[in-house]
């Protein structure tokens, strides 16, 4: 198995940056949480672990040290840039060579992700970021466009770009890899089956749905997205390849007192 290490960036007390009504470590967790269930629906050989799958704090250091002792083949952290710019870029660590593995495997990577993000490509670049230094696999940091762009952030409150976003990114992890698709067809249309339990309008209201059910034992992630002109925030509390699994979640809940209901989404 192919141990692929998925770091939303931020997350709880840690907001990230925040702009044009998005907060970053919502949009990396959006992402993230895709690239997870694509990983997990379609490839025999990913093994995929998250160094958080709902709105936690976790340090630099614990997700680091996580990692390693995971033993993780690659670390993957996703984020959103900030800074008056515009596009898509990514780093690896500042002293690694242009010939090295890790580079050869950010240049595939990078590859597939602009040909979906439908963002500039701002290029391939290095720093000395924490998670890149501390972390004893290859690893990459991806900068999935500016939230303080109106255009970028736009792009960012859809389904469909978060949804192309992570394709790209498992595109390019599975060629870089050399991940096994699955023999068994994905279902029809290639269909993700999503709990919802809440749509608002607010996000503190979708904020504090998220922190009730994190005290009940769910973990969930806001989805954003815009219809008719207006930002919905909506909860989602498990995705699904098999619908009977769906079912099961949606019973739990109104166990637990929550009301939900799935809804299909092609990928």
């Amino acid at each position: 198995m192919v141990k692929i290490y998925l770091d939303p960036g931020h997350g709880g007390t840690d907001g990230g940056a925040s702009a044009n009504g998005l907060k970053e470590k919502d949009v990396t967790l959006a992402i993230a949480t895709r690239v997870r269930n694509i990983l997990v629906n379609e490839y025999t050989n990913a093994s995929v672990r998250m160094s958080r799958t709902g709105d936690q704090t976790v340090s630099l250091t614990q997700r680091t040290n996580d990692a390693n002792a995971w033993g993780a083949d690659f670390y993957l952290s996703i984020h959103i840039n900030a800074g008056g710019g515009t596009g898509y870029e990514d780093y690896i660590h500042s002293n690694l060579s242009d010939s090295s593995t890790t580079a050869q495997l950010r240049n595939t990577i990078h590859a597939e992700i602009v040909k979906l993000i439908n963002m500039p490509n701002r290029g391939k670049k290095k720093e000395n970021f924490h998670v890149l230094r501390e972390s004893r696999m290859h690893a990459m940091l991806t900068e999935n466009g500016f939230i303080d762009n109106a255009t970028d952030a736009a792009k960012m409150k859809t389904s469909a770009w978060l949804d192309s976003a992570a394709r790209g990114h498992v595109n390019g992890l599975a060629k870089a890899l050399g991940l096994i698709k699955s023999s068994t067809p994905p279902p029809a249309g290639n269909v993700v089956y999503r709990v919802v339990t809440g749509s608002f309008t607010s996000r503190a209201n979708a904020d504090q749905r998220v922190a009730e059910l994190k005290a009940k034992g769910f973990d969930s992630f806001i989805d954003i997205f815009t219809q008719s002109g207006v930002t919905y925030y909506r909860v989602i509390t498990g995705s699904f390849a098999d619908k009977a699994n769906a079912d099961k979640q949606v019973a739990d809940l109104q166990r637990a007192g929550f009301e939900a209901f799935i809804i299909a989404v092609e990928q």
